[in-house]
C-alpha cells in the first residue's frame, strides 16, 4: 500500500503536467489584411517600440521575428517568442508563439498587433487577383512557324 504523502505527490505532479501541457505548444493565429512586408514591418515595430521588447533575431524575408517576452509586472518570468508572417496568395498569415506562457499571453499580443495595422495604415486595401497563367507554347496545330 502506498504511503499517503507519496500518493499526494503523484497527483500533484500529474496534475502539474496536466495543465501545464496547455500552454507548452499554444500557438494563436488571425489572418491579417494587409500585404506581408506591411505586416512584419508593423510587428517590428510594435514589438520594439510599442511594447519595448527586444528583438533578438529577425529575417525580414522570411517575415519571422524572435523576441524577447516579458509579461507585464514580472520581468523575472521573461521567455523567448516568435512572431511570424506567411503569404499564401490569397490572405496574409500572422503566427504567434509564446510557449512558457499561456495562450492569452499570445491572444492579446495577436490583438494588439492586428489593431496596431488597422491604426498606422488605415482600411486595407482590396487584394489584387492574380491573373490567369498563361498557356504554354507548345508547338501544336496553329502555332506560326511549325510548317
Amino acid at each position: 500500500m502506498p504511503r499517503p504523502d507519496r500518493a499526494l505527490i503523484v497527483v500533484a505532479l500529474a496534475l502539474v503536467l496536466v495543465l501545464s501541457a496547455g500552454g507548452v505548444g499554444a500557438r494563436v493565429e488571425a489572418d491579417s489584411e494587409y500585404t506581408k512586408a506591411q505586416t512584419y514591418s508593423g510587428a517590428l515595430r510594435y514589438l520594439r517600440v510599442d511594447l519595448g521588447f527586444e528583438v533578438v533575431e529577425k529575417d525580414p524575408e522570411a517575415a519571422y521575428l524572435v523576441f524577447r517576452y516579458e509579461p507585464p509586472g514580472q520581468q523575472k518570468n521573461e521567455s523567448l517568442g516568435t512572431l511570424e508572417i506567411v503569404d499564401s496568395g490569397e490572405h496574409v498569415r500572422v503566427f504567434v508563439r509564446i510557449p512558457r506562457m499561456p495562450e492569452y499571453h499570445e491572444r492579446v499580443l495577436r490583438d494588439g498587433l492586428l489593431r496596431k495595422l488597422k491604426d498606422e495604415y488605415g482600411p486595407p486595401l482590396p487584394r489584387k487577383p492574380e491573373p490567369p497563367p498563361k498557356p504554354p507554347a507548345d508547338g501544336g496545330p496553329g502555332d506560326a512557324g511549325t510548317d
